[in-house]
């Protein structure tokens, strides 16, 4: 199944030119989620396939961003792929750091991606990754709780139906948390969820004339809305967790909802990993009646950075981990729900994958994500949980830190407020916006 053209061309490469043959290897940073070791496991068949050894390093998300970043803006060299999303893709294509995927071969099929992927992974018309999987976030919840609450989940529910559902399925007593998100810090971490929350409260990072916006009432109103509904309904500790974290109490049955990735759907209703599989429902992200969900748009996808001497071995592996046929290749193995979801329209237009019960949702948590209009008012920003400019990350980053403080006590909302609106207003005078 697995010996295509590119992949028969590919293996040429490893012959080197002193006229022995020797495997060459590649080096690929990525993250410690759950598709992403899958993959690993299959690095075998691509190694036999081709003769490209590959080594991982495997790498918790904000380390991996940092080591990424470092390495990128550096032309450190240490990575032939690297693992990174929609934030990063269109800058570092804008900046020469990343080597262009406009020449995949025929096979590979650039045209089946979904169009919110490709878009949010090109730059002017180029694509510089490709996905291995794309995400929304939705609602996760146990069905047997929320019946035994004497409520039912919406398909689409209000952030005041969560709190109150929240509040209804906690038990203490038995280790049960109405509710399970990230509080954890990182830009990509707890300060995605809040950003794509504070969007369906009506706020924004920055207004038109790119002024911080973190001394707005809808600003108050979601970390207010956030801390209390944890402090009712979250798990002790939460301001330190993350979505591996959450992902861990979900399995465990410590969790009556838990909004997060939707890539988290195959986990969470695995029987080999989930002590509630057979009792998982899913809705789309809450809202509050404003016209925007709380759902955001994310592609963890491969790259080669520039400065690679193997980019032709390199592509190659990209070619092989993000296309039809290892999708086809974890479906044999694993089952259609398990494989990586999100990045290609033929996974949806596929019957057995229709079957599987998260794919619809899924599907329509991504095409309801508009990264050019995420928020109430207008912004001047691309971006649903971030904002795609160069200084966000290290603006976000510290301004998360700082959330994460109020969530576990040691400061107060307001007190964390004045101080993300005091490090991103420094921060972007001192970029010159």
């Amino acid at each position: 199944m697995f010996v295509r053209n590119a992949l028969r061309a590919a293996t040429a490469l490893t012959l080197l030119t002193t006229g022995s043959a020797m495997a060459e290897t590649i080096t690929i940073a990525t993250v410690n989620n759950g598709d992403m070791i899958r993959m690993q496991g299959y690095t075998d068949q691509f190694t036999a396939e081709t003769g490209i050894d590959v080594e991982w390093v495997t790498l918790e998300e904000n380390v991996l961003r940092q080591r990424v970043t470092t390495d990128i803006t550096t032309n450190g060299g240490q990575f032939d792929i690297m693992t990174i999303g929609m934030y990063e893709t269109p800058i570092w294509g804008k900046n020469g750091w990343l080597v262009p995927l406009n020449d995949l071969s025929a096979d590979y099929d650039a045209a089946d991606i979904l169009p919110a992927m490709a878009g949010g992974l090109s730059y002017d018309g180029t694509l510089f990754a490709a996905p291995f999987y794309g995400e929304s976030s939705m609602v996760m919840y146990r069905t047997d709780l929320m019946a035994a609450a004497g409520l039912e989940m919406p398909d689409a529910p209000t952030w005041d139906f969560i709190r109150q559902a929240a509040a209804a399925m906690t038990d203490r007593a038995n280790d049960i948390n109405g509710i399970c998100l990230r509080g954890k810090a990182g830009w990509g971490e707890g300060g995605a969820f809040i950003t794509a929350m504070s969007n369906s409260f009506g706020a924004q990072w920055f207004d038109m004339d790119w002024n911080p916006t973190f001394d707005s009432e809808a600003w108050l109103n979601t970390l207010n809305f956030f801390k209390g509904m944890m402090d009712e309904s979250g798990p002790a500790g939460y301001a330190t967790n993350g979505f591996n974290e959450n992902l861990s109490l979900f399995q465990q049955g410590k969790c009556g909802m838990w909004i997060d990735a939707t890539v988290a759907a195959s986990f969470v209703t695995n029987p080999n990993d989930s002590t509630v599989a057979d009792s998982v429902g899913f809705a789309l992200a809450p809202d509050n009646g404003l016209g925007k969900r709380s759902n955001w748009l994310w592609a963890w996808a491969l790259a080669i950075p520039a400065g690679t001497q193997k980019a032709d071995a390199a592509k190659a592996f990209i070619e092989w981990a993000t296309s039809k046929e290892y999708i086809e290749l974890v479906a044999a193995n694993e089952g259609w729900a398990n494989v990586p979801p999100g990045a290609r329209t033929s996974l949806y237009e596929n019957p057995e994958y229709q079957a599987v019960p998260f794919a619809q949702m899924t599907l329509d948590s991504i095409l309801s994500a508009d990264p050019n209009n995420s928020t109430v008012n207008p912004s001047p920003y691309v971006g649903i949980q971030f904002a795609a400019i160069p200084e966000f990350a290290g603006i976000a980053t510290d301004v998360s830190q700082e959330f994460s403080a109020a969530y576990a006590g040691q400061q107060t909302v307001e007190e964390a407020l004045a101080k993300a609106q005091a490090i991103a207003a420094e921060a972007m005078e001192a970029a010159g916006y």
